[in-house]
Formats: C-alpha cells, structure tokens, sequence
C-alpha cells in the first residue's frame, strides 16, 4: 500500500506560485551512500504525494576507499550492478523529476568522476555530489518531515558508510549543522577489520569518536535541546537489537553498553548472534555502535528516538518544491545577495537585460531550457557579490566565495558553474578556469557568461536609463550584435566596451560582432 508523505511548505519559505503539479507523475530520490544506496519514488495525484516504491541495497562503497583516496574497481562495479537494477525504475522518468547525489565517498573518491561517468549511463540520469553540510541539511529536513514540526528544539544524528552528520534546529529550520569525517564502514574498517572484537578495540575506536566530535562538543552543549533523533541504517539496526534485547523506549547509554558486551562476549564477528541484526550489516555494526557511543558520551545524550526520515526524504521533498516552483535555492541566492549587500536594483537591471539577450540566442546556440535561463539570472544577481570583500578583483572574490561556501539546494557542480559565470563576468575571459568543466557542458556555460558578461556592459553606467533596441543573432562560435548607430554615438564608452569585448573573447574563442 502507497504511504502518504507530508507536503506542508517550508515554515520560513514565502508561499509557493498557485500551480498545482501535474497530474500522475512520479518523482524519484536517489542517495548514494558510503553504505547503502536508497532509492524513493514517489507519485503524485489529486495534489498528495504517495511514496509507492523504496529500493535499499547495501553496497558499502566506502569500503573500496584505499589510503590514497582511490576507490576500487571491486566497489565501483559493486555500486554500477545495483545501480543496473535501479536503474529499470528510474530511466523512463522525466529528468526534472528525479534526484540524484552523492555522498561522503564520492565527495573524497580521486577517481569519482570514472563511478559517477559509468553510473549515469546506467541510470539515465546526472549525479551530484553534495557537500556534508548539505547532506545534513537534507537529512534534517528529512526526518522534519517524516515526524512532522515541532516547537521543541531537536538533536538529529545521521551515521553513514564514511560521515556522521549532526543537525540541530527547531521546526523545519536547523540551526547548527556538522559533517563529521566518520562512519560506520570506515570506523569498522580501522578497527574492526579483522574480525576481533575485544574491549581495547572498542575503547580505541570511541575515543577516536570522541576526538573528532571534540571541536563541535561545547557549542552543541551551550545551544542544548528537548530531543535527540537518530535516523539512517546505522541507528536502525542498533535500535532494532536493543528493542529486541529489553530495551523498547529508545536507545539509552545503558542500552549500548549492553550491546557492546554482548559484542565484545563473542569474540569475534563470526561469532555474532544478536537478534535483529541483519547479516550483511554486521560487518559496519561495530563500527557505527562505537560512534553512537562515542555521541552519547561527547554530548551528553541520555536518550534518543529513531525516526524514518533521512536524506532521500529530504531529497524528495525538495524536488517537490522544485516542481511546485519553491525552489530553495531561489531562497539561497536571495539571502546572499542581501548578506553581501549586492545593489539589487543594479543586479535586476543586469538580470533583465541577460534575460532578453538570452531569449534571442538560446535555441540557435543550444541554451534553451529552464535550468540554463535560471543560471544566468542568478549569475546575474550575485555577479558583483564580491565587491563586499573588495572591488579590487571583485569579480575573483565573488568566484572563491561561491565555489566554497555552503549554498542550500545546490551540489558542487551547481556552485561551480554559478561561481564561474561570476569569474567571468568582466576583464579577461578565464578559460584555463573553464576547462575544469565537462567537455559537453563547457560550450553552454561559455554561451551563457558572453551572455552575461554583455549584460553587465550594456549596464554599467548603473543609471537605469532604457536601452535602445538590441538585436542578436548567434550560430556555432559567432555573436552578431546590433545597435542604433545614434545610440552608440550617444555612448562611446559602450562602443569602446564592445570593441574590446571583442578581443576578450578571442580567447574561447567566439567572434563577437557589432553592427549598426
């Protein structure tokens, strides 16, 4: 039976647009953990979202993590042979309506790119890989909506295959979020590898715990909360096992303890007989049961309760306000452009006039479409976010802050490509930066910054005066732009802007050309 999931708006987002979506389509999540990969799918109808198929495999990806940071080629056809199997529910859907993202192993793999490139041809659709921080702000919004608002403040934990995530918020707004680098796999692969099961192996690995949740401990302590959630796998099974040995009102520290003497009675992992642990994650539980304990020592944690939601819910949930048009990265762009004070009537003039440049070159130059035309407005809005820092360079500084800062609702890739529209707005074109995007994509995103870039210059006398009638024409590497002749007598600084753009763009090359 299909199970409803809760659709309620974001208590701090503005109402969405009155469009309701469109009638039976389904809408997939994909989380590809260091662990387990889980896949949600879930359909609309009559305005409800009824989850009607969930997918989990444990593939333990981090586990073919070497010391150089390499993944094996045993994990990756481990991950391509279940994602094969996924990918029969996922590629006849809609590429607007499915998620995909990465975590934690794919976040540090050197070689990810050779995964992520076998594993979008498997399932038909892009992968991003998304930051800790992200990961945690999906995860809480998961659990959010599974267990539905509160007034109460909430702890939440998420141990995966290579991180442990915290999150502390209350209602549907965290407050504090931490991507801590442990997981039950790489926990139990330094310490449990070979099977033994002894005291001193336990006690090594929560100080280690404990040492990595030290620089967050005091903060976490000092904000407090009324209740701790935990969710994903991990905590799953061990919860399972305490219910089923005694303990049924949630996970306590005497309720580890229990756990980790009986573990540590049996000597060894094949000699493991706990009920309700399933065999395929006994290898990981010592690991992830040391990191709990860890937790509940760094920070105090006299009780936690289990919830359903994790990150796929949250992955889902935000593919539904995407759809419903309340897309939070909206939200994103325009908190930050407030928090680095940008001139926002400025940046709406820029944004305006990229929008109807756009418009009159997107099919000719293969840009059309909703996610490139959302890319350049918001390239548009934060291309002087930089100027807060320094105006000198501002167009570099506004680059390093968004390839590096945390951005909700946006992957790495995403950042990437909006940072570079900023680095390319003015000046020389960088295409040495240019270069470190995927030869498919590289001629779009240049497309789009000659958009922006002529954008800004066509506005940069900031006075918001109407401009004069601009015609583009646009085939393969060739931009033809044409003026009033009298406009551009009028504006000799625009003529001598153009001309030097020009020989700015000899470098991607595009020949730029004005006429009159």
């Amino acid at each position: 039976m299909a199970e409803p999931l809760d659709t309620a708006p974001l208590a701090s987002a503005p109402p969405a647009r009155a469009t309701a979506p469109e009638p039976d389509t389904q809408l997939a999540a994909l989380d590809l953990g260091s662990n387990s990969f889980h896949l949600i799918v879930a359909q609309q109808h009559n305005g409800r979202i009824l989850v009607v198929d969930r997918l989990k495999e444990m593939v333990r990806l981090a586990a073919g993590l070497d010391a150089n940071l390499t993944l094996s080629r045993q994990a990756m056809d481990r991950g391509i042979e279940c994602l094969s199997r996924f990918g029969q529910r996922l590629r006849n859907l809609r590429s607007d309506s499915v998620r995909v993202v990465g975590t934690n192993t794919l976040r540090k793999a050197r070689n990810g790119w050779e995964f992520i490139s076998r594993a979008e041809q498997v399932i038909g659709h892009p992968i991003e890989i998304i930051s800790g921080r992200e990961e945690a702000r999906l995860i809480y919004k998961g659990v959010c909506y599974a267990m539905g608002p509160a007034a109460d403040r909430r702890l939440v934990i998420d141990i995966g295959g290579g991180s442990t995530e915290l999150i502390l918020g209350r209602g549907y707004e965290p407050e504090l979020m931490d991507s801590l680098y442990m997981g039950c796999v790489s926990m139990s692969e330094r310490y449990f590898a070979s099977g033994e099961l002894k005291a001193s192996r336990f006690a090594a690995a929560e100080l280690a715990a404990r040492q990595e949740i030290e620089p967050v401990e005091t903060l976490y302590r000092r904000r407090g909360w009324d209740t701790v959630i935990g969710t994903s796998g991990t905590i799953h099974a061990i919860n399972d096992v305490a219910g089923l040995r005694g303990n049924p009102d949630g996970l306590t520290p005497a309720a580890l303890t229990d756990i980790a003497k009986a573990l540590i009675s049996a000597r060894d992992l094949d000699h493991v007989s706990l009920e309700g642990l399933p065999e395929e994650r006994a290898p990981v539980f010592p690991g992830g049961l040391a990191i709990l304990r860890g937790l509940f020592e760094g920070l105090g944690i006299e009780r936690l309760t289990v919830s359903s939601g994790a990150l796929r819910e949250g992955l889902l949930q935000e593919l539904i306000g995407r759809v419903r048009h309340d897309d939070v990265r909206e939200h994103s762009v325009a908190d930050l452009a407030r928090r680095y004070h940008v001139d926002e009537p400025h940046a709406q003039k820029v944004a305006e006039t990229a929008q109807m440049l756009f418009e009159q070159v997107s099919a000719a130059w293969g840009i059309a479409g909703e996610e490139f035309e959302q890319l350049l407005r918001w390239g548009a809005t934060l291309h002087e976010i930089g100027m807060d820092v320094s105006h000198s360079q501002y167009h570099k500084h506004g680059h390093y802050l968004l390839q590096y800062m945390d951005l909700a609702g946006f992957s790495q890739i995403d950042k990437l490509r909006l940072a570079l529209l900023v680095r390319a707005h003015r000046r020389k074109f960088p295409k040495i930066e240019f270069d470190r995007i995927d030869a498919d994509e590289r001629p779009a995103l240049v497309r789009l910054a000659v958009l922006l870039r002529l954008a800004v210059l066509l506005r940069r006398n900031r006075t918001g005066e109407p401009l004069p009638r601009i015609a583009l024409r646009a085939e393969q590497n060739r931009l033809e732009v044409k003026i009033a002749s009298n406009w551009l007598d009028a504006h000799p600084l625009t003529r001598l802007d153009l001309e030097q753009e020009s020989e700015f763009l000899q470098a991607v090359p595009v020949k730029l050309s004005i006429a009159a």
